[in-house]
C-alpha cells in the first residue's frame, strides 16, 4: 500500500520528482530535512498535508542514492551559477543597501540600550 501511495503522490513532470498537484519537489523537502525539520513543520511551511510530505520523505528514502546524486548536482549548479553582469550589479547594489540598513538598525539599537541603562 505504501508504494501505491508514494507513486500516486510523487510525480515527475520533467523538473524532478515532485508532490502531485504542486510545484514542490522532493529536493525542496530535502533542504528542510537536512536541517532536521519535522515533517509537520515542513508541511505547514509549504501548506501541504503531512501525508504529502511523508510521501516525499518515503520517496527520498526509497530512492536515496539517485535523489542524493541529483540533489548534489542541483546544489553545485546553484553554487557555480554566474549572474549576467547587469543582474550581478543590481544584486550587489541591493546587498550594499541591505547592509547599510542593517548597520543603521544595529546603531539605533545600541543607542537604545545605552539610553535604557542611563537612569540618571
Amino acid at each position: 500500500m505504501l508504494s501505491t501511495t508514494v507513486e500516486n503522490t510523487i510525480v515527475n513532470r520533467g523538473r524532478g520528482p515532485e508532490i502531485a498537484g504542486t510545484r514542490i519537489t522532493v529536493f525542496d523537502v530535502m533542504d528542510y530535512l537536512k536541517h532536521r525539520w519535522h515533517r509537520d513543520r515542513i508541511a505547514a511551511l509549504f501548506r501541504l498535508s503531512s501525508r504529502d510530505v511523508q510521501a516525499a520523505i518515503d520517496y527520498i528514502e526509497t530512492h536515496r542514492e539517485e535523489v542524493e546524486a541529483e540533489y548534489q548536482r542541483i546544489l553545485e549548479r546553484h553554487r557555480s551559477y554566474q549572474y549576467p553582469p547587469d543582474v550581478k550589479a543590481k544584486v550587489e547594489r541591493s546587498r550594499e543597501a541591505a547592509n547599510r540598513r542593517l548597520a543603521e538598525i544595529r546603531k539605533r539599537r545600541s543607542g537604545e540600550v545605552s539610553d535604557a541603562e542611563d537612569h540618571g
